[in-house]
């Protein structure tokens, strides 16, 4: 599996792991993938996402649903 969030599209990103010594060796950081169930289409699917995103997607959805609840 790809190491991609499809929310977002992040992928992981490379650099270099510094040593006391200052020796260069490669390393890669990988984005911080969790396996949530969420609601699409009226249908509860699983999906491999960031937690970034799933963060974001919930307090947008918390942020639609806020004008509606102090209508009533």
């Amino acid at each position: 599996m790809s190491r991609i969030c499809p929310v977002t599209g992040k992928g992981p990103l490379t650099g270099n792991n510094r040593s006391h010594s200052l020796r260069a060796t490669r390393r890669r950081w990988n984005v911080n993938l969790q396996k949530y169930k969420v609601n699409v289409d009226g249908k509860i699917v699983t999906v491999r996402m960031s937690a970034r995103a799933y963060r974001t997607l919930n307090k947008t959805i918390k942020a639609e649903a806020k004008p509606e609840a102090e209508s009533k």
